[in-house]
């Protein structure tokens, strides 16, 4: 019996799967608010604290296996010494992330006396989930609830309340009605309805607001050089005169910034002065944003460039979140000295001081990213200061061509939204583009093919509430309800 009762329980995973469509590829908002709301009354279906934690993992895994399968793609890169550990790593990460789902189900279950309250608990619960997982072991904020609403103008509230706040505000209009007994259903529905259609009827305001220009022209340049390709000795020097092409292109208006991908150089910045000139001339007096490996004293860095007209490098920005195990290894330290790690090579990059803003004079002040970067709110709102664009280098080659690249697309449309700056985004292989401070993409190049964007650059908007306060608001109303739902528990209980 017990064994049927857990296959049967199985049936959670689905709605974490549907609700994985709100995500890119597909951006299925309707569906996935559908499949959250399906997923939120698998809490009333349990008996313990036990089996609520064992549904709230299922409903993770069908939602993590649903926006995260694509972790396998770096191992088929050279699949024949790496594809072997593909089935280990999507188990790996699936099992993991779905546990802080199982911790929220838990937690609301506990937290609630009756099955109205666990509902109405589980949101609060799963957005604390969420902050956790967005900071734990370094973190990984990837596919966040509220990021369901990116192509509905209900996502401009992230303006006011970031992302949390987006998915705080969504689980609870989904959790009303269904926690409402009898006849408050009706009241519970209509306060939902409200809720949706007042922050839709905001983001339309805001969206209706016009877009000024500045006086910056920009070519973004992708040269789609496949992974498995773009390190080979005989692959460079074609992948380098390709940007250098690319970036000569005749436009009828030249550019002032001309912004390469991430790594675009196979030669390590500190070595690679002879190719400096060959840059400049291509880009006709352009001021040249590139990513380039680069070697100090201190270590190994993934690194940002900016090339001027003179051929000289005038900033140079270190990455300093670092992806584990793909640009790190966690302990690497403790590992070599066992003995376990003996190639100081293997160690991966060092990671840089931290968030700068790099001033390119008439271009004005930027934000730059490498990659990764780009998806935590908390690294953009540490610049030391506020610039007036964002610019985001990537090689997203490694991950496939279904769901990654998009989703990583649509990750920095957020952060354009809560920080009200447009970015610019240079990709190896794709999707590049021109974002404006709504998040809305002006311009972009199709994945796996080469070209350039030429675009003028619009103007920042005002600070938004959410680079003025981050994420204090959302704690607020969270410890709010979590304060009054434990009161509500005890006065109960009493």
């Amino acid at each position: 019996m017990i064994l049927r009762a857990r296959l049967v329980s199985l049936i959670w995973i689905l709605p974490g799967l549907m609700a994985a469509t709100g995500q890119a590829p597909l951006n299925l908002w309707w569906l996935a608010l559908m499949a959250w709301g399906l997923a939120l009354y698998a809490i009333s279906r349990a008996a313990s604290w036990k089996q609520a934690a064992w549904f709230g993992w299922l409903v993770g895994v069908g939602y993590i296996g649903g926006t995260h399968f694509w972790i396998v793609a770096p191992f088929y890169v050279d699949a024949e010494a790496y594809a072997w550990m593909a089935p280990f790593a999507l188990a790996g990460m699936v099992g993991g992330l779905a546990l802080f789902f199982a911790a929220a189900y838990g937690a609301a279950f506990a937290l609630g006396r009756s099955q109205g309250m666990r509902l109405v608990s589980l949101a609060p619960c799963l957005i604390l989930a969420e902050f956790l997982r967005a900071t734990l072991f370094t973190g990984f904020p990837w596919a966040q609830i509220g990021s369901l609403w990116l192509n509905h103008p209900f996502m401009q509230l992230a303006a006011w309340i970031g992302v949390p706040g987006v998915g705080l505000l969504t689980l609870l209009a989904l959790a009303l009605p269904l926690a409402a007994p009898g006849s408050r259903a009706w009241p519970a529905l209509a306060v939902s309805a409200a809720l949706l259609l007042g922050g839709s009827w905001i983001g339309a305001q805001r969206l209706a607001a016009p877009v000024a220009l500045s006086e910056t022209q920009i070519r973004i340049v992708q040269p789609n050089a496949p992974q498995h390709l773009k390190w080979r000795p005989d692959m460079a020097p074609v992948f380098f005169q390709r940007l250098l092409d690319l970036s000569a292109a005749p436009t009828d208006t030249p550019p002032d910034v001309v912004i390469w991908p991430e790594t675009a150089l196979a030669w390590r910045l500190d070595i690679a002065e002879e190719i400096f000139p060959l840059i400049a001339d291509a880009a006709g007096g352009a001021e040249v944003i590139f990513g380039a490996q680069r070697l100090d004293e201190q270590g190994f860095y993934n690194s940002l460039a900016v090339l001027q007209p003179d051929a000289t490098i005038s900033h140079v920005y270190d990455k300093h979140h670092l992806v584990p195990f793909g640009e790190y290894i966690p302990l690497a330290s403790l590992l070599a000295a066992t003995g376990l790690m003996p190639d100081a090579e293997r160690r991966g990059y060092a990671s840089g001081p931290g968030a700068r803003v790099l001033d390119l004079g008439a271009a004005g002040r930027i934000l730059p990213l490498i990659c990764y970067e780009a998806i935590f709110a908390r690294d953009v709102a540490a610049a030391p200061e506020r610039p007036d664009w964002i610019v985001q280098i990537t090689n997203d080659a490694w991950f496939g061509n279904i769901a990654m690249p998009y989703q990583h697309l649509d990750q920095t449309r957020l952060r354009a939204i809560e920080q009200g700056l447009p970015v610019a985004r240079a990709a190896n292989t794709g999707v590049s583009a021109l974002i404006d401070p709504y998040g809305r993409i002006l311009a972009s190049h199709p994945l796996n093919e080469q070209g350039v964007i030429d675009a003028v650059l619009p103007a920042a908007l005002a600070p938004t509430i959410y680079a003025r306060l981050g994420n204090w608001p959302v704690w607020v109303l969270l410890l709010t309800l979590v304060g009054g739902l434990v009161l509500v528990r005890r006065t109960r209980g009493h």
